[in-house]
């Protein structure tokens, strides 16, 4: 029954920043979005984990005029949040012409990626914060992955992202359409292992 009441309140929230987003006439070049009520945040971010993990995970809240910062420290090495302008998108040659306030999805790291993939999202939603113009921050982020200034995690390790629903982009690397889905789904890192060696094919998986 918690899981599902947990749903509910997850896929209203995400119907009304949608509808939100589609009605609102604000300036394309808004940095600022609208934070989530604190305590709601927290749970969204947890749905993330699995429930042995939440207890004792970190879990970060995004202030708007700063970034993400601790919410609740924890001891088990895993750290959770909500995404609002997350990696995907930096991907494609779309231009970034707006912060969505509709972009939410709960995710989750290990300590390994703590010091690689997450800080892609604390760095963007810092530089969001100071000011930096959506089409500045795309063009900021894609240069940093081209030179290498985001490294490989240092160990195969993996991201959580458990939650009932999500909103983020349905295939950034060709377009900025956004669409809402229920996909719980784990990602695995993998440093130095390339498709060869786990016997996949047609592009399965990138050597890192």
């Amino acid at each position: 029954m918690r899981n599902v009441q947990a749903f509910i309140v997850i896929a209203g929230l995400l119907f009304s920043l949608s509808a939100s987003a589609e009605n609102k006439q604000t300036p394309k070049v808004m940095n600022k979005i609208e934070p989530l009520p604190r305590d709601l945040e927290i749970q969204l971010a947890l749905s993330a984990l699995p429930p042995h993990l939440r207890d004792n995970a970190t879990v970060y809240i995004l202030n708007p005029d700063k970034g993400f910062e601790v919410a609740r420290k924890g001891t088990n090495g895993f750290h959770a949040f909500v995404a609002r302008t997350g990696d995907d998108t930096f991907r494609g040659s779309w231009p970034l012409t707006e912060y969505r306030d509709d972009i939410l999805y709960p995710v989750s790291f290990d300590s390994a990626g703590v010091k690689a993939q997450m800080r892609i999202f604390f760095d963007a939603a810092e530089m969001q914060a100071k000011g930096v113009p959506p089409g500045e921050l795309k063009k900021i982020m894609q240069d940093r992955y081209k030179t290498g200034y985001y490294k490989a995690p240092e160990r195969a390790g993996i991201s959580y992202m458990l939650s009932p629903a999500l909103r983020t982009y349905f295939n950034p690397e060709e377009s900025d359409h956004v669409i809402t889905i229920n996909f719980p789904h784990v990602m695995y890192y993998a440093p130095d292992v390339s498709n060869e060696d786990i016997g996949g094919g047609n592009g399965m998986c990138q050597r890192l």
